[in-house]
């Protein structure tokens, strides 16, 4: 059985290190003089997630064989929201813990309950966001709005950069997995208690844009608001979960002097 042990790390990692983008940052080219986006749609998804989530609600509505339609509907969201923050977010894109088979099988099924992209794709542009993130390269680029920051991305073609960018990023490390297949004043990332509520931890993007490798994806924060945390933390104690990487508090403090805006709060 591996280890259950917590690595804390007093220096980034050379990966999670971002790129500094020239300027100018940002490619207002894919405005036409009318405001619509060059970049053009993309039909067949936009009508696949309108029917996705539409047929859903009928369905949820409507099928009589549900006598606990609120226990189906928490644990559709709660499982599949597990895949995603602890699979393949924290596990398979940040490499921020190690996990044994039976786990990653049980995070593979989770993230499949979920619905989203292939893994890989997941991955890959996750990556891209992070290394290039608030620039034309990032794939949900915060500057071209909040819908398309939450979900218009998925509605549209990719912007030259993503693509240019996402064939430079190393995903490699995928291929290896036979199942597979912060505190910055310069970037606008935040913290927000109400999404970490809803997202199982995933709202203190501040923090993570900052250590995305860090396991917990949080600083602050406790099981009740960060319970894809508390879940590690349980299969850390069987052995399924490990090597689960941390900063130490000296590199949180040198990183919040050196970088933050005076408004980072102490535990």
């Amino acid at each position: 059985m591996p280890p259950n042990n917590t690595v804390i790390a007093t220096s980034l990692p050379v990966e999670e290190i971002p790129v500094t983008v020239k300027a100018p940052k940002f490619d207002t080219s894919y405005r036409t003089l009318w405001g619509s986006f060059k970049t053009p749609l993309i039909w067949i998804n936009i009508i696949g997630i309108f029917s996705v989530h539409l047929i859903a609600m009928m369905g949820f509505i409507t099928f009589p064989y549900f006598t606990h339609k609120l226990t189906v509907l928490w644990c559709n969201a709660s499982f599949g929201g597990f895949g995603v923050t602890a699979g393949a977010h924290r596990l398979w894109s940040h490499k921020s813990y190690k996990a044994t088979v039976p786990l990653r099988l049980i995070l593979l099924m989770c993230y499949a309950m979920a619905g989203q992209n292939r893994l890989y794709e997941w991955v890959r542009d996750h990556r891209v966001h992070h290394k290039f993130s608030e620039t034309d390269a990032d794939p949900h680029n915060a500057n071209r709005g909040f819908f398309f920051a939450h979900v218009g991305w998925l509605m549209m073609r990719k912007h030259p950069e993503v693509l240019r960018k996402g064939k430079q990023v190393d995903c490699s490390d995928l291929f290896e997995d036979p199942l597979v297949m912060a505190f910055e004043k310069k970037i606008q990332p935040v913290e927000n208690f109400m999404v970490s509520i809803v997202a199982m931890g995933e709202g203190w993007h501040n923090y993570h844009h900052t250590f995305p490798w860090d396991y917990k994806a949080a600083e602050l924060g406790n099981y009740k608001v960060n319970a894809t945390t508390f879940l590690l933390d349980m299969f850390a104690k069987i052995g399924w979960a490990y090597d689960l990487k941390s900063p130490s508090d000296k590199l949180i403090q040198q990183t919040v002097e050196n970088n933050g805006d005076g408004t980072h709060c102490k535990q």
